[in-house]
């Protein structure tokens, strides 16, 4: 049960009531180079739909958040274009920890520095997105290419989101070569051990060439899945996790696994 007070669960529910806003959690990945490019890409795919994505970058490897954010979030965001804004936030979601050991709040506080934003797009570590993301009206976006290493990563950002936040679908964005058949076989692997380990999906993925042409259209598959992660969230939906959610406990007798890429 929550502890929050009543009157703010109302202000949330308020807040979010004739939101149009769509969460979309994007699991960091350290051992992805192109993992700025496939941000791109997604949001090019958002922006086809004559959308606002405002992208909260709190990666390991993002920039600090700047020294106002402690005053006001809206200050500190950057409008890159008319369908692209851009927040510096590594370690900002933990500033919004509370007693339950959650720090969905950091939503409402995003939501209402950027109003115009149609998607919010949190990149974050694992460990951040799970004490975030406590609703399952999400789909989390991992991340990674045809490196073993960062194969391995993509699954343990997985195995933490279904263990501590209760998330069971997946989508997949590889930075690689569309035409590559490892990316099949990687792809089909992590759906694989989705299924066998943690009881969860992998349900579609898409590549993205980091070196391809940034005029080069954007694939089929790349606009599909844009259009399932968006689906994948109803509009306002973030309110119940900031409102009621607490981050669960590890899961007991969940087997381990490696994830090879080849």
């Amino acid at each position: 049960m929550s502890t929050m007070p009543q009157d703010q669960a109302h202000g949330l529910r308020r807040l979010f009531a004739a939101s149009r806003t769509r969460f979309v959690p994007v699991v960091s990945n350290p051992q992805v180079m192109g993992s700025g490019v496939l941000l791109e890409g997604l949001c090019a795919a958002f922006a086809e739909l004559s959308l606002h994505t405002l992208v909260v970058d709190a990666g390991e490897h993002s920039p600090p958040p700047s020294e106002l954010a402690p005053v006001g979030l809206s200050d500190c965001i950057e409008r890159l274009s008319p369908t692209l804004s851009y927040l510096a936030a590594r370690g900002l979601p933990l500033r919004h920890i509370n007693a339950n050991g959650s720090a969905a709040a950091f939503l409402e506080a995003v939501a209402e520095a950027a109003p115009e934003a149609d998607v919010i797009l949190l990149h974050a570590p694992a460990a951040e997105l799970a004490r975030v993301v406590a609703l399952r009206e999400v789909r989390p976006l991992l991340l990674a290419d045809t490196d073993p290493h960062s194969v391995t990563e993509a699954y343990a950002g997985m195995k933490w989101l279904t263990q501590r936040a209760g998330l069971m679908v997946y989508s997949l964005l590889m930075a690689c070569h569309p035409q590559l058949r490892v990316a099949s076989r990687i792809a089909q692997q992590l759906h694989s051990c989705a299924d066998g380990f943690l009881g969860a999906v992998l349900r579609d993925w898409a590549c993205l060439d980091p070196k391809g042409s940034q005029q080069a259209p954007l694939s089929p598959e790349l606009r599909h899945l844009a259009r399932e992660l968006l689906l994948a969230t109803p509009p306002g939906a973030a309110v119940d996790a900031a409102i009621d959610a607490i981050p669960l406990r590890p899961a007991r007798g969940v087997s381990p696994a490696r994830v090879a890429a080849h």
